[in-house]
């Protein structure tokens, strides 16, 4: 008996090699999906559980919400992507948070 393992990816053919690689690439975004689902939920439960101390958080939470309505297909008309780019640099700008302080919250 040999205790050597056999590397079978070497033993299949082409196709069955990229349907493997596709598999474990498939794996990983769904793990990473996940991983990135959960830590959002933990943020927007803190952003829940904390209420703004300054102009600039609060802002800074609009600015959030308006951005994840943005990713939505109903946020993406034209017009309402232009009224929510206007209202974030508006929230920016009269906050003094800058051109854009981007995913910064806590």
């Amino acid at each position: 008996m040999n205790d050597t393992p056999i590397e079978l990816d070497l033993r299949r053919g082409m196709a069955a090699q990229k349907e493997t690689e596709e598999r474990r690439t498939l794996s990983g975004v769904r793990a990473d999906q996940a991983e990135l689902e959960l830590r959002q939920r933990a943020f927007e439960e803190s952003l829940e559980a904390n209420p703004a101390r300054t102009q600039q958080e609060a802002a800074a939470k609009a600015i959030y919400l308006l951005k994840l309505y943005g990713a939505t297909q109903e946020g993406q008309t034209p017009l309402r992507a232009r009224l929510i780019a206007r209202s974030v640099e508006e929230l920016n700008r009269l906050s003094g948070l800058g051109p854009d302080p981007g995913p910064t919250i806590v």
